[in-house]
């Protein structure tokens, strides 16, 4: 009954966006099952239309997706106590992931991830040049081989923000003392989708971009003719009848302004509709948007359809977003309820299952 379905066409058609606006390789983002887009049939288009390498989060995530391309995958968020996959591409960030990569029976590419000030994770800058080192000694060893550098990006969807030149700067500090420790470092990589669009003079040698391949822009205000790829939706199962004054759902946190009707959308929390978002949710319906009313349940949410003149019945198809034509994407819901797009298109699971559309072309 809920339904998130899936355009590949427009995957196709932002990788390719994507991939004419930069010279730097393209590694195309897919942790998190390609944004909750699916990666087995996302890889594949994407490699089609452009993708160098593909970019994951976990080893698990990596060996899903080494199934379905032969371009380098990359995995960066692993524990010294995990076996090293063959055939993946791993980044390093700390020396204790690297001294578990000197002891294991294979030798990965590797990337090396540097701290510039997200502080998460990467190696600080005062053990760089221990780092360096230490890899390059390992790399004469044939313990590995080290392609380049890696980092992330703390502000980079606020272009005003001037903490991205601080990165930078410390960016470009660490490739010239890897090389200056040995090491060629040919293929360093910082930018992510907002860095990818709004700063040519971080793309280095790959860019890595992940929202913007799924159709949405990273930084406010910004229009690059993406296309969004995921609707999401659900049928009319219930048209009910209220008067004014009348409350719906848990708690009676809403009550009808005037006599009018509601609709019954079965889609609650279990499914991801998150609780937070009662009140910023605006459902499409036939082209025209109604406010989700009352608490959001683990089922269910409640939609006000006024006078109902537009003859809203059981059955019809309601879009929690994705609707074109009402002007209903992530992006609006994630601006009314206070988050952010990344988050609106992982949030649908539970019962919702996953359709697609489009060839991919």
């Amino acid at each position: 009954m809920l339904t998130t379905t899936i355009d590949l066409d427009a995957i196709a058609h932002n990788t390719r966006t994507l991939r004419a606006h930069t010279e730097a390789e393209l590694m195309c983002v897919v942790k998190a099952d390609a944004y909750n887009h699916g990666v087995e049939r996302c890889v594949p288009v994407m490699e089609a239309h452009g993708a160098d390498a593909f970019g994951v989060a976990t080893f698990a995530e990596a060996r899903r997706v080494r199934e379905l391309t032969t371009k380098p995958v990359l995995a960066w968020l692993w524990d010294v106590s995990e076996a090293i996959p063959e055939g993946i591409d791993v980044g390093v960030p700390s020396i204790a992931h690297m001294r578990s990569l000197i002891d294991a029976p294979s030798a990965p590419t590797v990337y090396l991830k540097v701290d510039t000030g997200m502080h998460r994770s990467g190696i600080d800058e005062e053990r760089w040049p221990e780092a360096f080192e230490l890899a390059r000694q390992a790399e004469r060893q044939g313990k590995f081989a080290v392609a380049g550098l890696m980092t992330h990006l703390s502000c980079a969807d606020d272009p005003a923000d001037p903490y991205t030149d601080v990165q930078a700067a410390a960016f470009r500090r660490a490739i010239d003392q890897a090389r200056q420790a040995g090491l060629e470092v040919t293929r360093n990589h910082a930018a992510n989708s907002p860095a990818t669009w709004t700063r040519p003079d971080l793309h280095f040698d790959m860019v890595r971009p992940g929202l913007s391949l799924y159709g949405l822009e990273p930084v406010d205000g910004l229009d690059h003719g993406l296309r969004p790829a995921m609707t999401w939706s659900a049928p009319v199962v219930a048209v009910k009848p209220l008067r004014k004054g009348e409350a719906t759902s848990y708690a009676r946190t809403w009550e009808a302004p005037e006599d009018g009707y509601s609709a019954v959308i079965p889609a609650g929390y279990a499914d991801g509709v998150q609780r937070a978002w009662q009140g910023a949710l605006e459902v499409a319906i036939g082209g025209r948007t109604y406010p989700q009313v009352g608490r959001v349940s683990m089922d269910q949410i409640v939609v006000w359809l006024g006078s109902n003149d537009a003859g809203v019945a059981p059955g019809d198809e309601a879009v929690l977003f994705g609707d074109a034509s009402a002007a209903n994407d992530a992006t609006a819901l994630a601006r009314r309820a206070g988050t952010i797009n990344y988050e609106v298109v992982c949030a649908p699971r539970g019962r919702t299952t996953r359709t697609y559309i489009g060839e991919g072309v």
